[in-house]
């Protein structure tokens, strides 16, 4: 049982996962300033082995609190930085009130940092420090103030703390439009347009907390250990998307739930993730299909293999195609090109294949990369714990 201290837990995406990580067994240090939320989540929450969630109300725009945190603080696993906020004056940025733009600042960029910096002593060896970022900080968004260029310094400030402490396995989760409050409220107000929004989005629709919060918990986890220093966009394909047609919403629910049992099939030389019990010919399972050619294709022969593996991708309807690639080789620049056009066809396909709810996704094997360790992301990025996630290049550092 791992503990896991979770910032911005009483609403939105925080409490989805809290709520994921205590029904995994896991004991949570559930942080926000919301206290009555927090004790309405803390009272509803499943305790395992005798050991209860904690609940600690901060506001982590201010250092002196998050500097008091660490005091009777248990040791920690896992440090989930998930606390942010939106600029809501819908002002150009310049005429901003300097305290607000300050304040936006203080949460989303400095928090997280101030919160590795006073915890550190408490997080074991190998701890994960998972920290939220946004689709927003890799494409700007104005008249939102500081929330783009706050989350683009958090996505490289994760980089460099990843560089910098090999102690720490450092992730960035970059979410799409999630159906939260925050959300809702920019949907009320009118300064969020649902149907343009999933206009950008090759699935189709807005994510679920939910679906956050499986990513979450898994990028929380021991399992996460390949993605060190990476980023995970789990947007449905938005990141991706550079085309000037738009998507239409999803024709109904297209989502199985997040605990369908994966149905796998294998193609190449590689053993089948099944030691969790979940893979095989499941009636009613999430199909996928985990293809493993490319490993033995020779540098300029990447992009042939990965459209070779999507022609033979045979599922119809919601199901996924999880390619696996070589990484971390130094190529002759000749071949550079190849491989590049093969992870860029990852994310073409992705957008081909959104309405239809079939996802891509790639993994790069890094030399001397076992499957055993590999196995564990090989399930959650094929499985319906990851319908959200498409389009993307995982373990590339």
């Amino acid at each position: 049982m791992d503990t896991v201290l979770l910032t911005g837990a009483a609403s939105g995406i925080g409490r989805a996962t809290a709520r994921r990580l205590a029904s995994q067994g896991h004991r949570c240090i559930l942080v926000d300033r919301n206290e009555q939320a927090l004790q309405a989540l803390r009272t509803e929450l499943p305790v395992s082995a005798g050991q209860d969630h904690r609940v600690c109300v901060a506001d982590l725009t201010d250092v002196d609190q998050i500097a008091a945190l660490p005091d009777g603080m248990p040791k920690l696993d896992a440090l989930i930085n998930n606390a942010g906020m939106t600029d809501s004056s819908n002002r150009a940025t310049v005429d901003l009130d300097p305290d607000d733009w300050q304040r936006l600042l203080d949460l989303n960029l400095r928090a997280p940092a101030r919160m590795v910096d006073a915890l550190r002593a408490r997080l074991v060896r190998g701890a994960r420090v998972v920290n939220v970022a946004s689709g927003a900080g890799l494409r700007a968004i104005p008249w939102r103030g500081g929330y783009s260029p706050s989350k683009a310094g958090l996505i490289a400030q994760s980089r460099a703390l990843a560089q910098a402490d090999a102690e720490l396995c450092v992730i960035v989760l970059c979410p799409g439009y999630v159906r939260t409050e925050l959300v809702a409220g920019l949907i009320a107000s009118g300064r969020l347009d649902p149907a343009r929004a999933v206009a950008k989005i090759p699935l189709g629709r807005l994510a679920d907390p939910e679906e956050l919060a499986c990513a979450l918990a898994f990028m929380a986890s021991g399992d996460a250990v390949p993605m060190a220093g990476s980023l995970l966009c789990v947007d449905g394909g938005s990141s991706v998307y550079g085309g000037s047609q738009t998507y239409a919403p999803a024709d109904g629910d297209t989502r199985a739930p997040s605990d369908t049992p994966l149905s796998l099939t294998v193609r190449g030389e590689w053993p089948a993730p099944d030691d969790d019990g979940t893979s095989g010919d499941q009636h009613g399972g999430y199909h996928a299909v985990l293809d493993a050619t490319a490993l033995s294709s020779p540098p300029g022969q990447r992009l042939a293999a990965v459209l070779e593996a999507a022609r033979r991708f045979d599922i119809d309807g919601p199901g996924s195609l999880t390619v696996l690639l070589p990484g971390g080789e130094n190529l002759a620049w000749e071949h550079a090109g190849d491989h590049a056009a093969a992870r860029m066809l990852v994310a073409s396909l992705a957008c081909e294949w959104g309405p239809a709810a079939r996802r891509i996704n790639a993994v790069e094997v890094a030399p001397g990369m076992t499957p055993d360790a590999l196995a564990p992301l090989l399930r959650f990025a094929a499985g319906a714990q990851a319908q959200y996630l498409t389009g993307q290049v995982l373990c590339r550092r």
